[in-house]
């Protein structure tokens, strides 16, 4: 199965926020590159929020282009074989936390958010994983900080789409 084929599956499995999934599904019809930064149109990236549910916290990233306190993510590369893994290998790389594991149950947003040039827009499927025990961060080459936050505090550094991820995750966790 390819990454595009993999895409239509998870989105049209998507059950939430159904009026923008079916603007996923229609861009991905109408443009068979819409999973690649190449697409002019915008292109479909995968993120995931990095949790420690028994402390509580998130582990977000202060990006260097956009300045901002965000999750881990970005676009898909020809090697990944799944959003999932899109999403997992983005956020070890910008972590450096190894040993995460995806919060089961799919996707837990999406988010559809303009860019400044060269990229469009982002169709951004959002995954959430779960640090291990005392896991180490560092700081990559994308980041000028990484930092842990308590749940409380994220709304006080970060944009209302990471405060939207966060509440459907914990909804996710208290499930």
């Amino acid at each position: 199965m390819s990454l595009y084929d993999d895409a239509v599956l998870v989105l049209k499995g998507y059950e939430d926020q159904t009026e923008l999934r079916q603007a996923y599904l229609d861009h991905l019809a109408e443009h068979p590159d819409g999973l690649w930064k190449a697409c002019q149109a915008g292109h479909v990236t995968a993120s995931a929020l990095v949790i420690d549910p028994e402390g509580g916290r998130v582990l977000l990233t202060l990006h260097k282009k956009l300045q901002m306190w965000l999750q881990m993510g970005g676009h898909c590369e020809p090697g990944d074989a799944t959003l999932a893994a899109a999403a997992l290998r983005e956020a070890t790389e910008e972590s450096g936390v190894s040993g995460l594991s995806l919060l089961p149950g799919g996707p837990v947003r999406l988010d559809r958010h303009p860019i400044p040039p060269p990229c469009h827009c982002h169709f951004d499927v959002q995954y959430a994983v779960v640090a291990p025990p005392d896991a180490a961060h560092t700081i990559s080459d994308e980041s000028l900080d990484v930092r842990w936050f308590g749940y409380d505090e994220v709304p006080g550094v970060a944009d209302a789409s990471v405060i939207r991820l966060l509440e459907a995750t914990r909804a996710r966790l208290a499930a």
